[in-house]
């Protein structure tokens, strides 16, 4: 069977306001409809849910379950009809935010804290991929924004820049390399270096590799400041993450004479072909005051990207 929402309303209608009549006038019905749809619904349903012999009409047990659960889906009906209403406002359904795992994420959580908070109807999913990844599962999927520390230039694409960010070679205070005062590129290469990476096509887009034969590719940022502070080996960090470790000795910086310091600026990008809806509009808003956490070192001869 279908249920039908108007008949919902008109059952919830006489029990909120006392009788058909009542309810027909604050409805804005006529009276024999109230009753027709309540007498429909009923005959579908197969159960009494009105009692109407008395003076006062009076809920029936089986209509008492069925109201509660009725007034469920009227709720939920006016929630469709609100997000209808939104979505003709100008708010897109989806948002799909791509991020590079190297690039802060408390900005951006911050900014979807905030759509959240505003009760923006669109849904919101943030991607994290690395390197060639990023733009790669911004394309497949069609996502909506990237946030970017490097990507391929296209026609249909724009972007904007994000507050400048350093990256530093870092390797654990128990590990051999720490306690060098030099240490050049064969000396580096006697070591394991450590990655963030989840495919070969990624791996193929790092530029800052140093061709070690012993590597460890880790999940994620967090996991390989983890194996550095262990002693597993020696790799590039963005320096939001670990400059309290390198100020209290956890982490230091690998005296490399190829530079141990390299300085990029993220882009935020978004498409040409398809312009944002509200959500995303929003969202870019947010980025731009957003308060951005430690990304620049001290002042020091920064490693020139490859």
């Amino acid at each position: 069977m279908k249920l039908d929402l108007k008949a919902v309303e008109a059952l919830d209608g006489v029990v909120r306001y006392g009788g058909f009549g009542r309810a027909a006038k604050r409805l804005h019905r006529v009276q024999s409809s109230i009753s027709h749809q309540i007498g429909n619904m009923e005959r579908q349903l197969g159960v009494r849910l009105l009692d109407r012999d008395g003076h006062r009409v009076r809920l029936t047990p089986a209509g008492e379950g069925v109201l509660a659960e009725g007034r469920r889906l009227l709720v939920q009906a006016e929630r469709v009809r609100s997000v209808a209403r939104q979505f003709l406002e100008g708010w897109e359904p989806q948002l799909l935010i791509v991020i590079d795992g190297i690039v802060p994420l408390d900005p951006a959580l911050a900014a979807v804290r905030t759509l959240t908070t505003e009760g923006v109807p669109t849904r919101i999913q943030v991607s994290v991929e690395f390197l060639r990844g990023v733009q790669t599962r911004f394309e497949n999927d069609r996502g909506d924004l990237m946030l970017a520390a490097d990507y391929m230039p296209n026609t249909y694409l724009q972007d904007e820049a994000l507050p400048e960010m350093d990256c530093v070679l870092c390797v654990g205070q128990s590990h051999p390399l720490a306690k060098a005062s030099t240490v050049s590129l064969s000396e580096l290469q006697d070591h394991v270096e450590l990655s963030v990476q989840r495919s070969s096509e990624e791996q193929e887009g790092d530029r800052h590799l140093f061709g070690c034969e012993r590597r460890v590719y880790l999940p994620s940022f967090q996991t390989k400041r983890e194996a550095l502070v262990m002693g597993v080996g020696f790799g590039w960090m963005p320096f939001h993450l670990v400059w309290e470790d390198l100020r209290s000795a956890r982490l230091r910086e690998l005296p490399y004479v190829g530079g141990a310091r390299y300085r990029f600026t993220p882009r935020l990008v978004h498409r040409l072909d398809r312009p944002l809806g509200r959500a995303g509009v929003r969202f870019v808003e947010l980025m731009r005051s957003s308060a951005w956490p430690h990304v620049i070192l001290p002042q020091k001869r920064h490693r020139k990207r490859r």
